[in-house]
């Protein structure tokens, strides 16, 4: 046995199938501009916070200085110097 469909229920099913597809691609569109404009937003400087010229200027001072002495640990005062000159007497 065979159904036979009246085309006013056809034309229905043909519309609310365009209005779908038409609510998805509006959807995918709108989904796209908000990550297109969030992925072309410049970072925000916030008062305080490391600026990369200066940290990098900082680390390559630090740098020379611990090449310059060749203790890096007891210019940071984790171990004892070794340097020659050094005045303090060793603890027992």
């Amino acid at each position: 046995m065979k159904v036979v469909r009246e085309p006013s229920q056809t034309t229905q099913r043909v519309k609310v199938g365009m209005v779908g597809l038409a609510a998805v691609v509006l959807l995918i569109a709108l989904a796209s501009a908000i990550i297109g404009t969030a992925t072309r937003e410049r970072p925000i400087g916030t008062a305080g916070s490391a600026r990369a010229d200066v940290v990098a200027n900082i680390a390559a001072m630090n740098a020379a200085e611990a090449a310059s002495t060749g203790e890096p640990l007891a210019e940071l005062g984790i171990t004892p110097s070794t340097i020659e000159g050094n005045t303090q007497a060793p603890r027992h």
